[in-house]
């Protein structure tokens, strides 16, 4: 069944790749230009939902190691141990469906938002999506490196042309940030693959042969800083994050969205399939660090954010909050820790990616997201203000909606390695309440002190929040299916069965 079903993998990520030809050879033609876009995201939407679906199904013990139910590998570039590696756990599963169903998203809100270069615009989502995917799949270190420099170039030409405010200053600063950390990233993967190399005679980029290599502490220390760099800048990690407002503010609705949604996924992600796996000894000297600038960034983002007077920048500085309990999860390195970052890591995406298009929506309406520049709008635009409200309630974390499972379990797991860290990032929870109510207070509720004439969403925005809001809901009730996936990978990563029941 396996070897039946293995060539998805392949496909989720060049599929949206091939599409970029035609994409770009249908310049002048915006209406095909986005039906093509839109019929290859909704694909690739199927096509996730379809691996969801056998994960349960494919035994993980036939396909070694243990843990993933499915894999593709051959040689690529064998003179220098290069192997076209995928593979598929349910950490990645769930990942890879998050990033379908975000970009599908990210289509459809820019069919009405997007009035030049079409093309090219829809073919850089195209190519975000492939490097992503490719990301999630790739279980060879040159090849998730490939993937990981694929994602930078069309966010950076998506921030720069299509953003507002100062949009060259944020990709450029973007594109800084996160090229330095990868560079460095780079180096460390070559170190690892020399090291192992020279242990074995076996030069390799495998991460599943990686992984048994036995590195100097000095050195390990050396080459886990600089995975950590990298990935804390993506996430991003405190006090790393100065790129982060800008570009989130800056860029498109679109932009804003897979910045959040999905970028910033790629670096926790890193954390957990390469950085601890590859130098368990180092991660665990220095997760005390890691405790603290966590920490640091959950009562930092909480503090800034009450201090914004525009929403996106707002909801950006709570996305780095967030992205803070995430990392404290990682950091504590136990099966019921990964367990609720890996769920608040889907959680947090749909939640804040909702917010974000949220303010795409009002942004396309009135030219800003100031939040004096609105007031009153349960009145004048009831269906718009639901969603708003249901969003941000649930990424303050009110129980029964999604993002309360994920922060309890992933401080439940924290609270077992660390009492007073756990204490300490459950105060941060406070704030976010108190920033969260203010906007929405001010933004739905106060009355505005000019009427705007806004319009209530359209059928085509209604499905889009409506898809978000089920998830929310559903993944607050019943959050079981994707905690049963994720069960075997967390326990196989983290060396022990102290998880879920």
């Amino acid at each position: 069944m396996v070897n039946d079903n293995y060539q998805i993998l392949t496909i989720l990520i060049f599929l949206p790749l091939a599409a970029i030809v035609p994409v770009m050879l249908l310049r002048g033609r915006e209406g095909l230009c986005k039906w093509l876009a839109c019929s290859v995201s909704s694909i690739e939407l199927a096509l996730a939902g379809w691996l969801f679906c056998l994960a349960p199904v494919l035994p993980s013990a036939s396909v070694p190691p243990p843990g993933y139910f499915i894999r593709q590998d051959f040689p690529w570039i064998e003179r220098f141990g290069i192997r076209y590696s995928l593979g598929a756990d349910g950490i990645s599963v769930l990942l890879v469906l998050l990033t379908a169903f975000i970009m599908c998203i990210a289509v459809l809100i820019s069919r009405k938002a997007v009035t030049k270069h079409v093309a090219a615009y829809h073919a850089l989502l195209l190519a975000i999506t492939g490097g992503v995917m490719g990301v999630f799949l790739s279980l060879d270190l040159f090849l998730f490196y490939l993937f990981w420099e694929v994602m930078l170039i069309p966010m950076l030409l998506l921030i720069g042309i299509w953003g507002r405010g100062k949009p060259v200053y944020s990709a450029l600063k973007f594109f800084v940030y996160t090229m330095a950390g990868s560079l460095l990233m780079l180096l460390a993967i070559i170190g690892v693959y020399l090291i192992h190399g020279n242990q074995t005679g076996h030069y390799t980029f495998s991460l599943l042969e990686l992984l048994g290599t036995t590195i100097d502490q000095s050195a390990a220390l050396w080459l886990f800083g600089a995975f950590l760099l990298a990935f804390a800048i993506k996430v991003p990690l405190f006090p790393l994050h100065t790129w982060m407002p800008d570009a989130y503010a800056d860029a498109p609705p679109a932009g804003s969205l897979i910045l959040a949604a999905l970028l910033a996924k790629t670096g926790a992600y890193g954390l957990i399939r390469f950085a601890y796996p590859l130098f368990p000894t180092a991660a665990a000297l220095l997760s005390p660090v890691i405790f603290a600038l966590a920490a640091a960034g959950i009562l930092y983002g909480s503090w800034v954010a009450y201090a914004q007077h525009d929403m996106k920048r707002l909801v950006a500085y709570s996305s780095f909050g967030h992205m803070g309990f995430i990392v404290l999860g990682i950091a504590a390195w136990t099966p019921l820790s990964l367990s609720g970052s890996v769920l608040q890591m889907v959680n947090h995406g749909i939640t804040t990616g909702g917010l974000f298009v949220l303010l795409g929506m009002l942004e396309e309406r009135a030219d800003t997201t100031a939040i004096d520049a609105f007031g009153g709008l349960w009145g004048s635009i009831p269906n718009f203000s639901a969603f708003f409200l249901l969003f941000a309630l649930a990424s303050a974390g009110l129980p029964g909606l999604n993002n309360f499972v994920g922060e309890f379990l992933l401080l439940a797991g924290v609270f077992r390695v660390s009492p007073w860290m756990a204490v300490l990032a459950f105060a941060g929870i406070v704030p976010v309440l108190i920033y969260l109510l203010r906007m929405v207070q001010k933004v739905i509720f106060t009355q505005a002190r000019t009427p705007l004439g806004l319009r209530d969403v359209s059928l085509r925005e209604g499905l889009v929040l409506s898809a978000c809001a089920i998830l929310i809901v559903a993944l607050g009730v019943y959050p079981v299916p994707l905690l049963d996936l994720v069960r075997a990978p967390v326990q196989l990563i983290s060396g022990g069965p102290g998880g879920l029941p």
